[in-house]
């Protein structure tokens, strides 16, 4: 990642909302608190965590610049104000962007097909805290025969290039469907989907006029699928997987399968930025050849 992430880019965006140090001691290097960031996503560590972490491990340390013969690491402080800051400016989603940019200046455009899903990131549902209640910005949801507490990610994966194009977080209790304006960009040709997101034929033609919708058939009350449609179902599955790659990375590589915040805001700026490290993780390799590697 020391050579996949472009570092100059997302530090020229985060710069000018980033404390210059003026009138006390000086403020520790933009580049490097954002590589410490980065650590938090992929070894989904908190802040004390993370400060912890940098001093047991010489490969952090290395990696975020850090040398304790001449100054300590940062401290869980400093990380939280450095979280605060990209939080209260928005920069999680124009982070998100701009490695989108990135990777689209390099080849891996957005085409158009374009494959919807959703995942619950759990919260805890526990009431044993300081306030003696739940999130309240967080809610519940039956899925099969169990309920979940917690908030709901949301994203639009490009079809060609198993890339996530759009974002979203909501509550746990928001119906995918009602999600499609915030993951479409509307010059699909395809929309894949599973079928949380069928009967919605005519929001996709309203959303990308040129786009069909490939979403999985659902049998409604007695009338079951007939074998033809369960067919059709498999093919699609077989396509709408891809989003699960995406998605396998964010919970399963990163670890992201909790919030660690209360609010859907702050937790909906961890999400924007751990879908931007995914999506250059998932194509690590060919940057790495475009570099002559």
């Amino acid at each position: 990642m020391e050579r996949v992430v472009p570092w100059g880019e997302l530090c020229a965006l985060i710069e000018p909302e980033y404390p210059k140090g003026e009138g006390g001691r000086p403020a520790v290097p933009l580049e490097r608190m954002l590589r410490i960031h980065f650590l938090q996503h992929w070894f989904n560590l908190s802040d004390p965590a993370v400060e912890e972490a940098l001093y047991d491990s010489a490969a952090m340390r290395a990696f975020a610049g850090i040398d304790l013969g001449s100054e300590p690491a940062p401290d869980e402080t400093t990380v939280c104000k450095f979280r605060h800051l990209l939080e209260r400016n928005g920069l999680g989603t124009r982070l998100f962007q701009e490695v989108g940019r990135y990777l689209q200046n390099r080849g891996m455009k957005v085409s158009s097909g374009t494959i919807v899903d959703a995942t619950i990131i759990n919260a805890p549902s526990s009431t044993k805290n300081a306030s003696g209640e739940r999130d309240p910005e967080m809610h519940q949801v039956k899925k099969g025969n169990q309920w979940y507490f917690g908030m709901k990610a949301h994203v639009g994966v490009d079809k060609k290039t198993k890339l996530i194009h759009s974002v979203a977080a909501t509550p746990a209790n928001v119906h995918d469907g009602n999600m499609l304006p915030e993951l479409l960009h509307g010059q699909e040709t395809h929309v894949w989907g599973d079928s949380a997101y069928a009967g919605q034929t005519e929001m996709i033609e309203a959303l990308a006029p040129a786009a069909r919708d490939l979403t999985q058939k659902r049998g409604r009350g007695y009338r079951y699928l007939t074998p033809r449609q369960r067919i059709i179902n498999r093919a699609r599955s077989r396509v709408r997987a891809k989003a699960e790659h995406a998605i396998g990375v964010i919970k399963r590589i990163f670890g992201f399968t909790k919030v660690r915040y209360r609010g859907i805001t702050k937790n909906a700026n961890r999400l924007f930025v751990a879908c931007a490290l995914a999506n250059l993780f998932m194509v690590r390799q060919r940057l790495l050849r475009m570099q002559g590697a």
